[in-house]
């Protein structure tokens, strides 16, 4: 039984979960090791079963567990050369996973343990942000998780893909009039800030295809979204297509600090 689980998504920590019999990998560890352990056997999975780990980017609510749990199950960490050097020099990382260093190189698509990589930049105010397509045995993820705006070259990566992990972070009337100084809400708003509710219906409308089963909207925030301001968004999107959900494709809001659970 293969099965997709989001174990936290949003600024309290992000970590992602693929896997079945024949071997399992997570995106980010932004939550400890305990944690990711203890929410995978609340799903029946077994954290020994995870064999690698992809790092989007190096902002510590995507990192903050990544040194524990690498170093704890002692299987290799993917990111681009320039993401492991910061990576090295970070207080939540360090050098501790030199050993465990695996390089991908941005539109070089990789084959690991039979999962098939593509890596690509998104974005964002990170030292560099990565978008992963993930062909896991015939079945494609991909991971859009921290973004400012959707590249015109993530649509054509995105044509084929089954399953869309996409930010959904913020509803613009909350950021505006909420609490947020100037400046940071300056860098949410920005091109290489986050991707609004707006912005991310925007973008589902382009990146529909016939294939996609599903669209996963995350890393949600607290103080400037809320669930059902997202969800509408996206379905307000998926509906002037002619679609509906359940039906065509499944759209969900991925939770901030629970598990949701796919079988695929």
């Amino acid at each position: 039984m293969a099965r997709f689980l989001s174990i936290s998504s949003g600024s309290n920590g992000n970590c992602y979960y693929v896997g079945d019999e024949r071997t399992a990998l997570i995106v980010d560890a932004g939550v400890g090791f305990r944690t990711v352990k203890s929410r995978l056997a609340g799903a029946g999975v077994d954290i020994s079963s995870v064999e690698m780990i992809f790092v989007t980017h190096d902002h510590v609510d995507h990192i903050r567990g990544l040194a524990s749990v690498a170093q704890r199950l002692s299987v290799p960490v993917y990111a681009t050369a320039r993401l492991h050097d910061a990576l090295s020099r970070h207080k939540a990382v360090g050098p501790e996973i030199g050993g465990s260093r695996r390089v991908l190189r941005p539109g070089v698509e990789t084959e690991m343990r039979g999962v098939k990589c593509l890596t690509f930049e998104v974005p964002h105010d990170a030292t560099q942000t990565l978008g992963y397509r993930l062909d896991f045995f015939g079945t494609k993820f991909v991971f859009m998780t921290d973004l400012g705006r959707v590249p015109e070259y993530a649509y054509d990566i995105c044509r084929d893909a089954d399953y869309l992990i996409i930010e959904s972070n913020y509803d613009v009337d909350m950021l505006m009039r909420g609490s947020y100084p100037p400046d940071l809400k300056s860098r949410i708003l920005g091109d290489s800030g986050h991707l609004s509710n707006d912005d991310c219906a925007a973008a589902v409308r382009r990146l529909w295809h016939p294939g996609l089963r599903g669209i996963f909207l995350c890393h949600l925030s607290k103080d400037n979204n809320t669930p059902s301001l997202a969800y509408a968004s996206a379905l307000s999107a998926v509906e002037s297509m002619g679609l509906s959900v359940p039906d065509d494709l499944q759209l969900v809001c991925l939770p901030r600090a629970e598990v949701f659970s796919l079988e695929f």
